[in-house]
């Protein structure tokens, strides 16, 4: 029995992998079972009906699954810094330099987001950005504005240079890297 837990959940992660290079490849509206299932060498789009109840499933579990990455990529920089600016600076960078290393899975993530039903508005990643700023008001890094004002454009910023490059593989992500960290530190930085 748990023999078959292990490869019905290794046939899901299977699945979930080929849907997410099929959405980065082809995008929301090209995307079907049949490429997923082509991708993912199955001999039938039956083995994805098997595993997922539609496409809104699928849908979901590639957010998700895309998402926690992302969350424990940009984590696991975080946290190193001993001022509110170096974690401002680390998120940055840690956001482009997954786009760089998880290319596939970003333009995924930007290809499903429109059409998941997981309830993310979004409004946790706003508040974590407008508490951090705050805490570098506090500690006087940053200089005054509205925190939650801020953290809107921060956060625009950053996720115009993600599908950006989304949508241009050219983009030069070092350099938006670089010039997206300065703008913000220069609309952040005190004096």
């Amino acid at each position: 029995m748990r023999a078959k837990s292990l490869t019905e959940q290794a046939r899901r992660a299977q699945i979930v992998s080929a849907a997410i290079e099929t959405l980065a490849d082809l995008g929301y509206g090209a995307t079907s079972f049949k490429q997923i299932a082509a991708r993912a060498g199955l001999s039938s789009t039956g083995l994805i009906s098997y595993h997922f109840k539609g496409k809104q499933e699928l849908v979901d579990e590639v957010y998700a699954e895309v998402r926690k990455r992302f969350a424990e990529f940009v984590l696991e920089r975080m946290d190193r810094s001993a001022t509110a600016a170096g974690e401002l600076r680390a998120f940055l960078s840690a956001n482009l330099r997954f786009m760089r290393a998880h290319r596939a899975h970003m333009v995924a993530l930007l290809q499903v987001r429109p059409y998941t039903r997981t309830g993310d508005t979004g409004d946790d990643d706003h508040r974590k950005m407008a508490d951090l700023l705050r805490e570098g008001q506090r500690n006087q890094e940053f200089r005054e504005f509205d925190a939650d004002t801020m953290a809107i454009f921060v956060l625009a910023l950053r996720n115009g240079v993600l599908a950006r490059a989304g949508d241009h593989p050219e983009v030069d992500l070092d350099l938006c890297e670089r010039e997206l960290i300065t703008a913000v530190e220069l609309v952040t930085k005190r004096g």
